[in-house]
């Protein structure tokens, strides 16, 4: 009997459905693992949107193995589908891939200069190794070794059996309207989906319908392996399957029962797979959910098979704030890849997790990425001194580990965007970087960078490829002596009084003192007054100080936190252009 820790998290969205899936798997399959699944088409980058569902039913898979129970979450890589189109960036403009459109993924050759031997291998390993980093346990499945290997022989035999109970199902909806344009913001459908729409309106060709009659089975051409078929006729006695091919007009004779060239169509394919998987929990995205779509159709078809439709939710549209020049994932596409190059996996783990799934949220490729490690950092801290609200705490536990252990973490997490304004200003100089770094907090110095990272390593690559050159900060070499020499008393006083303090306050905290302190001593204030005994005009003092600062440092209005700036310049520096 498993032990079943129940969550005391109540509000918590991972607990109530991981108490759902239970109930339903103790329902359905008494003493056998839960089963979740996930679906994945590598046709191209798999972007953060797709990421979704995996981490639905990995956050729900995790949290009934933290209870106890043996969880499989099935990632079915669908590489047996067709190649539709040559994406945007990926393999260039000369047309040679376009050749290769009708083929499965598999069998159509990487993007130039991959190290993997096909289209399908090359995007699944970038999203493999993502999920590694991000903790996610899972049984992968290849669509083109369970088709190849006539693994679902039996199901596509009896699929064609009962071809006429699936054409039924599928007539419901091929009179239907027109699906509604698109959404603003809606998650764009994915290949099997709009695999699934080719064709007339009710998907004529997708759902195997001919001249012949109706065959839900799609073979692939034994001349151009493209999958520009058509069957002409099947004999459910012998098997004995004859199709045509109005690519090359190849045409053969060939017995089902022996032949593996082929698949079920995708809105066959997908409640076969159900049943034959026993998936418990599958969540769906908003263009499964649709009338008529793969999902609805799925829950009537599934029954054919003898199985019954996953539980799940539908999930929303995840999008994605910035994102300035990735190399790895062109045409607009963000990957789980490029998030970890740029996000420690527990921000990008929590990110998902918070949220539940029918809400949609943004991945900050910007400088947005500051805040929510801002926010980060501040829950972490709740959780530390136990004022944390119970959901909260929840989430934040999913996002740091698994029921396998804690993912490797920063053991000293400096605040995000510290790190990327002295990654900004040093270059990745490693010398200069600990320097700065250590002089934060002289009591507590760093002994070596290997403290801060990897959360250091994330900051700078955020730097180095997110942030725009215009935007980078660039220290002057020379005074701006023209600046210096046009201020009045009350400038040259506020620098002086800045440069007379620095010795005695520079640690991060100190200086922090510092420069908010100047504008206040200069109007007759403790330089310790709070904002509350302060009139409104020291704000704007504060703010005409800062600019003359950053002016005479970096040449701009704005640039890194000053207390930030002035410690990666250090104090000779700073010395020498503040002094008229």
């Amino acid at each position: 009997m498993p032990i079943v820790a129940q969550s005391t998290e109540t509000t918590d969205w991972v607990s109530r459905f991981a108490d759902e899936v239970i109930e339903e798997s103790e329902r359905r399959a008494p003493g056998k693992p839960v089963v979740v699944a996930s679906g994945l088409s590598p046709s191209g980058p798999i972007h953060l949107g797709n990421l979704r569902e995996v981490m639905t039913p990995h956050l729900v898979a995790d949290e009934i193995r933290r209870r106890g129970y043996t969880v499989r979450h099935l990632i079915s890589w669908d590489d047996y589908d067709r190649y539709r189109k040559v994406p945007n960036g990926v393999a260039g403009i000369d047309g040679s891939w376009a050749e290769h459109i009708g083929k499965p993924l598999t069998s159509v050759p990487a993007p130039a200069g991959s190290a993997y031997p096909n289209w399908a291998e090359h995007f699944k390993a970038a999203m493999t190794e993502a999920l590694a980093e991000l903790g996610v346990e899972y049984d992968g499945i290849s669509q083109t070794e369970q088709y190849t290997a006539g693994t679902y022989r039996e199901q596509v035999l009896f699929a064609m059996k009962h071809r006429g109970d699936i054409d039924a199902v599928l007539e419901q909806y091929r009179t239907k309207k027109a699906p509604a344009k698109k959404q603003q913001g809606q998650k764009p459908v994915d290949e099997a989906e709009l695999e699934a729409a080719e064709g007339s309106g009710a998907a004529a060709e997708d759902d195997g319908s001919s001249t012949s009659g109706y065959y839900p089975y799609k073979p692939y051409c034994g001349q151009c392996e493209k999958d520009l078929t058509t069957v002409t006729s099947y004999d459910d006695t012998t098997t004995e399957l004859s199709y045509t091919c109005s690519a090359c007009g190849f045409a053969e004779t060939v017995l089902l029962s022996e032949f593996n060239r082929g698949k079920l169509v995708w809105k066959v394919d997908w409640p076969m797979r159900w049943a034959y998987e026993g998936v418990i929990f599958e969540p769906s995205g908003v263009d499964h959910s649709s009338p008529g779509s793969s999902f609805q159709v799925g829950g009537q078809i599934v029954g054919i098979f003898g199985g019954e439709q996953p539980i799940g939710p539908m999930y929303a549209f995840v999008g994605i704030s910035g994102m300035a020049k990735m190399s790895s994932s062109k045409g607009g596409v963000p990957t789980a890849s490029d998030a970890l190059q740029i996000m420690e996996p527990q921000l990008l783990r929590w990110l998902y997790a918070r949220r539940r799934p029918n809400q949609s949220f943004k991945i900050a490729f910007d400088q947005e990425i500051q805040r929510l490690y801002d926010e980060w950092d501040k829950l972490a801290g709740k959780v530390a001194d136990g004022s944390v609200l119970p959901a909260d705490a929840a989430a934040y536990s999913r996002a740091v580990g698994t029921a396998a252990g804690d993912l490797p973490r920063t053991s000293r997490p400096m605040a995000y965007r510290t790190l990327a304004s002295v990654a900004d200003i040093t270059a990745g100089a490693e010398d200069q970087t600990l320097r700065i770094l250590s002089e934060l907090d002289p009591e507590n110095p760093l002994a070596s960078l290997d403290e801060v990272r990897p959360r250091l390593d994330k900051a700078e690559t955020w730097i180095n490829t997110q942030v725009p050159a215009e935007e980078r900060t660039v220290v002057r070499d020379e005074p701006d002596t023209d600046l210096l020499k046009s201020l009045d008393d009350q400038g040259r006083a506020s620098l002086r009084l800045l440069l007379e303090g620095l010795e005695a306050n520079w640690s991060l905290d100190g200086l922090t003192h510092l420069v908010y302190g100047v504008p206040k001593v200069q109007a007759g204030f403790s330089a310790d007054a709070t904002a509350k005994e302060l009139p409104a005009e020291i704000k704007v003092a504060q703010r005409t100080f800062f600019a003359l600062l950053y002016h005479l440092l970096v040449g701009r209005d704005t640039g890194p936190r000053l207390p930030t700036l002035l410690l990666a310049v250090g104090q000779d520096r700073v010395r020498k252009l503040l002094s008229a």
